[in-house]
């Protein structure tokens, strides 16, 4: 199939073109935020090619993924349309209408069953389609007796993404996009991975988001895991893994707890990876997808 996507989430777009698929996004000559075209800091197959955002309408595609709502205004949905939602909804729960709600021209997937469950999408055919990962292998060296936080534009998202709950985790290095505004750093993923598999701890603080993929991928790398338990994260991550709690206090005393004993925490790490390889594998989330792709009575 020739599907078109934008490149939007760096993570998730790295682990869905690597089905069997051609995959084309959109570039502009500004690389903005509606062309961005091909990866620079992800590895993507030579399977993903670009096409100017401007001559969409020239070219023919079996399937369109959307995942922002304007990019229905650069292309109207024809054919397989699918709206893919990252994001858990924001706001009182009873206005938490998804804006692809009551359509018959889509189908609406969210990454989470928390998402689905929270918006309200109306009669819009709706599926659940979990992360899957590309697994960087089990990287774990933890010889950094420090905490591992990842948080994209930490500053600027606040209480959303934990970054006030950091000074209960110390001794920690952050890493992410903008993080060096907060002392922290900022890296390609392969040289991310290698980074945060140094630490001995990987901590998850964030508050309310869909399911944060730095924290599968440490899973990936074998790292013990230390995460506010909100939003999906109760789904995705076994208590053996680390430590899991809506209590601070707990999550901080696990902390210090494996930072002091390695081999817990190496023996934790274990167990992350070990759950997290069946649970949000990649070949799982491409077939998945295959099925969800096909023409109706037709099998991959």
């Amino acid at each position: 199939m020739r599907i078109l996507l934008w490149h939007v989430h760096g993570a998730w777009t790295t682990a869905f073109v690597q089905g069997e698929h051609q995959y084309v996004v959109p570039v502009t000559a500004d690389r903005g935020p509606d062309g961005l075209g091909l990866a620079r800091t992800y590895a993507w197959p030579d399977n993903v090619t670009e096409v100017p955002l401007e001559s969409l309408p020239e070219h023919e595609f079996d399937a369109v993924i959307y995942q922002r709502p304007h990019e229905l205004d650069l292309l109207a949905p024809a054919g397989r349309a699918f709206y893919v939602e990252h994001n858990a909804p924001q706001g009182p729960i009873a206005g938490m209408r998804h804006p692809m709600a009551d359509r018959d021209d889509l189908t609406l997937v969210h990454v989470t069953h928390f998402n689905a469950l929270f918006w309200d999408a109306g009669a819009t055919e709706t599926r659940v389609i979990e992360h899957g990962i590309v697994d960087p292998g089990p990287r774990y060296r933890g010889d950094i007796p420090r905490a591992a936080v990842v948080i994209n534009e930490a500053r600027r998202r606040g209480r959303v993404t934990g970054t006030d709950l950091l000074e209960h985790f110390e001794p920690y290095d952050l890493f992410g996009l903008d993080a060096p505004a907060l002392g922290g750093r900022d890296l390609a993923q392969a040289e991310l991975h290698d980074a945060i598999a140094r630490r001995r701890v990987y901590v998850h603080p964030i508050r309310w988001t869909s399911l944060g993929l730095s924290l599968l991928e440490a899973m990936h790398l074998a790292m013990p895991v230390i995460v506010l338990g909100t939003t999906e994260a109760w789904e995705a991550v076994p208590p053996e893994a680390g430590a899991i709690s809506t209590r601070v206090d707990v999550l901080e005393a696990t902390l210090h707890r494996l930072l002091q004993d390695p081999d817990e925490a190496r023996a934790r790490g274990e167990l992350a990876r070990a759950h997290v390889l069946t649970r949000y594998g990649l070949g799982r989330f491409l077939d998945e997808w295959d099925a969800l792709l096909a023409p109706a009575g037709v099998r991959r």
